[in-house]
């Protein structure tokens, strides 16, 4: 992997981590409000778990196994 490329999916991690943090707090504040909508609640946590799975993706390129 090309050093430029590394750092743009290190800079992408960064950005989807915080968006994945971002996204955790609004949950838990919805999820505080008896009245909050649960549509919206899941569809945040949809989106939750694809920045997930995103981030689990570039961490695997970063860090590939290595086979002992």
């Amino acid at each position: 992997m090309e050093r430029r490329d590394e750092r743009e999916l290190r800079e992408e991690l960064v950005t989807l981590r915080g968006e994945h943090r971002k996204l955790d707090c609004e949950i838990a504040a919805l999820e505080g409000d008896a009245s909050a909508d649960q549509l919206l609640i899941k569809r945040l946590k949809k989106k939750k778990l694809v920045l997930k799975d995103r981030i689990t993706q570039i961490e695997d390129k970063l860090l590939p196994d290595i086979i002992a």
